[in-house]
């Protein structure tokens, strides 16, 4: 059995995790949130069928700089609802802009589309949303749960069997103190491969068996329905401005690349969030903090399948 790797996003300084899911129906919600006045927020949407929510407001250029969570969910945009609930959990703790007649939680979001497993009627809702802030700490089940309940990898070649997919975390320390940590929700069309010897963790398989990789049938008939994504955050606890959390969330992508093929297809909605709250003392260097970025999210992709393995 392959070890997974380690660590966890929770390793970054003023970040906690909860999760909320329904086992029967196979869907659920996971939630970051940023302790005290939030986290510098960035989004970087690859995939061509994305399912978000308040991406607009993670771009550099616009004015609110910090989120207080970031939601990932299932039941495709159904799922958008469960940010309701955390902004709801939010605002009863005074915790986001202060407008002056209230606070105003910034809760960015994206959803996987796992409606074809388990029930399509059953979604994560605002008190799913709620539980799952409830919920969070420092500890982060892996696999099966949260947002990666009903996930599923290898769905390109129609007649496939998928795979499971799940939600995976893990973490580096650099040498200045400064930690980078990813959590992923691996819901992809194409398969995900080791990146430590580039053979395959999960794909699908025929009814007898047999493995299919999608890079083998590039000739044959493929799927062409928007029913994957894989979505993620990758976090540090460096002091980043809104455009360095920006290229961060860009290069983390690069992981995406290392674990799962084919990647950001017409099929996925792959989208990563940047938060980063300022709490280490030390600092990075640019290139070092995303290449960290890059290799822990490939790390987080491979844990949400060997979580699933050894369960």
């Amino acid at each position: 059995m392959k070890q997974m790797f380690e660590g966890s996003i929770t390793d970054v300084m003023g970040i906690r995790v909860g999760q909320a899911q329904n086992a029967q129906a196979r869907t659920g919600v996971t939630v970051v949130l940023a302790d005290d006045d939030g986290a510098v927020v960035a989004a970087d949407v690859r995939g061509a069928a994305p399912g978000t929510r308040e991406t607009d407001l993670c771009r550099p250029e616009n004015t609110v700089e910090k989120a207080n969570a970031v939601v990932l969910a299932g039941g495709s945009a159904f799922g958008l609802a469960a940010a309701t609930g955390v902004m709801d959990y939010l605002e009863k703790q005074n915790i986001g802009v202060d407008m002056g007649v209230c606070h105003v939680p910034i809760v960015p979001a994206a959803v996987v589309f796992d409606l074809m497993v388990g029930n399509a009627h059953v979604r994560p809702d605002a008190q799913m949303g709620e539980d799952a802030c409830k919920a969070a700490c420092s500890q982060v089940q892996q696999g099966a749960y949260g947002a990666g309940t009903g996930a599923t990898v290898g769905k390109m070649i129609p007649g496939a069997i998928p795979a499971q997919g799940g939600v995976g975390t893990a973490s580096i320390r650099l040498a200045s103190g400064v930690t980078v940590g990813a959590i992923a929700v691996v819901n992809a069309c194409g398969d995900v491969f080791d990146i430590r010897d580039g053979q395959p963790l999960a794909c699908g398989h025929l009814p007898d068996g047999t493995a299919v990789l999608c890079e083998q049938m590039i000739a044959a008939p493929l799927s062409d329905k928007p029913q994957n994504t894989t979505i993620a955050i990758v976090a540090t606890d460096a002091k980043l401005t809104k455009a360095q959390a920006q290229r961060m969330a860009t290069c983390a992508h690069d992981g995406y690349a290392r674990a799962i093929r084919p990647v950001h297809t017409q099929m996925d909605g792959d989208t990563i969030f940047a938060l980063a709250t300022g709490k280490a003392e030390g600092s990075a260097h640019p290139v070092q903090l995303c290449a960290a970025a890059a290799e822990v999210m490939a790390r987080a992709i491979n844990n949400a399948i060997l979580a699933g393995k050894q369960a």
